[in-house]
């Protein structure tokens, strides 16, 4: 495409500091068109119809917007005809996931290119570049950097380039320099200058929703180890509010009733966490995940519930028995409301069998119990007891 000299509006997606902004620079400035770079946040639609008109003078015009997803609908109203006619190729860059952040509209003109960040040998490279360059780089402050410090930047950046350079530069910048000139960054120094934590999960974009995806599904895979793996991260990034729901809500979801005791002690670890707070908090927060990884696993519960609301939200619902209505209420039987209702608690075993489902979903099953655990396979024999008697009426 850039060799043939045809671009088409594309969109770059990924991490902050990988490079999309500087690729879509470099794309741009292959060809002869002229660029015109822009941020959806801070330039206004006026400056937008400075660009159209130019695009009208001059034939095409490349448009570079950062931060695209937080393109207003005024803006996307104006934009769209004149992606349409060709006058302006969008090369749009952004950290949010386009598919849940851009408008189709926009979208559906573009090319959409996913970037990952660079791996720990890229990332060194850059910084190893920006202590030799002189004209851009730190090379007049005649930098020794020890090894384990340059390894630092390198694994704790978590990809962003950009966050490990401007790590380094600050590093250069506050060191005191020694007797011969030579300014030297230590391990000690790496550490301080970059804040590893808030590389470990971008509340704003799409890591933080997959490290919670990767830990729900880990725990529910029974892997311990990845489930802990993640919840480091999510330790790192501070986030304990995230962990705490994530948590109760995987001890109902995924181990529910083989366990039915898992969710009182999640709660319980939950709780000692958020009095204990970090760094503490991570020793029940990591006892629950285990127990959770390990315990048996059931999803009877919540497949049970949603087999319920899927009947009442397509208008399956029907009249309440009238043996089971209110009957609390003077002339309440002379409506036939209460009458042949059955106390179950009269009978010794605690159960009568009587009809309890509206008449249209009679005999209708939502609970499937698993015989994943002891619990639940007690649960189930209990449950199929009921179920044949009451299929009798």
């Amino acid at each position: 495409m850039v060799e043939a000299k045809r671009l088409t509006s594309m969109i770059f997606y990924g991490p902050p500091g990988i490079g999309k902004t500087s690729i879509a620079k470099a794309i741009a400035g292959s060809t002869q068109f002229k660029i015109r770079q822009l941020n959806a946040v801070t330039n206004t639609k006026k400056d937008m119809q400075m660009v159209v008109e130019e695009a009208k003078m001059s034939g095409q015009v490349i448009l570079l917007l950062d931060e695209i997803h937080r393109l207003d609908k005024s803006k996307q109203d104006f934009l769209l005809p004149h992606l349409e006619n060709g006058k302006i190729v969008l090369i749009g860059a952004t950290t949010s996931n386009p598919y849940h952040a851009i408008n189709p509209a926009i979208r559906s003109r573009a090319q959409i290119f996913e970037l990952y960040p660079l791996e720990e040998n890229g990332i060194k490279t850059a910084l190893e570049r920006a202590l030799s360059e002189k004209e851009r780089g730190l090379a007049d402050y005649n930098v020794k950097i020890d090894d384990d410090a340059l390894q630092y930047f390198s694994t704790q950046s978590q990809g962003d380039v950009r966050a490990a350079l401007n790590a380094l530069e600050l590093a250069v910048l506050s060191a005191q320099p020694e007797d011969d000139g030579t300014v030297h960054i230590t391990l000690e120094d790496a550490q301080d200058c970059l804040q590893k934590g808030s590389f470990m999960s971008d509340k704003d974009g799409d890591m933080h929703y997959d490290v919670m995806s990767a830990f729900q599904k880990s725990i529910r895979g029974s892997d311990t180890d990845a489930a802990l793996h993640y919840l480091a991260r999510l330790i790192e990034a501070g986030d304990l509010p995230t962990i705490a729901r994530r948590l109760l809500v995987i001890s109902y979801e995924d181990v529910g009733l083989a366990s039915p005791g898992a969710g009182q002690r999640t709660l319980a670890a939950i709780e000692s966490a958020e009095r204990l707070g970090f760094p503490e908090a991570r020793i029940p927060l990591s006892q629950a995940v285990i127990e959770l990884c390990l315990s048996p696993k059931s999803n009877s519960g919540i497949k049970a519930i949603d087999a319920a609301l899927s009947d009442i939200r397509k208008g399956q619902a029907g009249q309440v028995p009238n043996h089971l209505k209110d009957g609390h209420y003077a002339s309440a039987k002379k409506l036939g409301r209460a009458i042949g209702y059955q106390y179950p608690h009269n009978s010794e075993s605690g159960f009568i069998p009587q009809q309890y489902l509206p008449d249209k979903l009679k005999n209708r099953q939502y609970y499937h119990p698993k015989s994943t655990s002891k619990a639940e396979q007690q649960f189930k024999q209990i449950y199929d007891n009921i179920t044949k008697q009451q299929k009798h009426l």
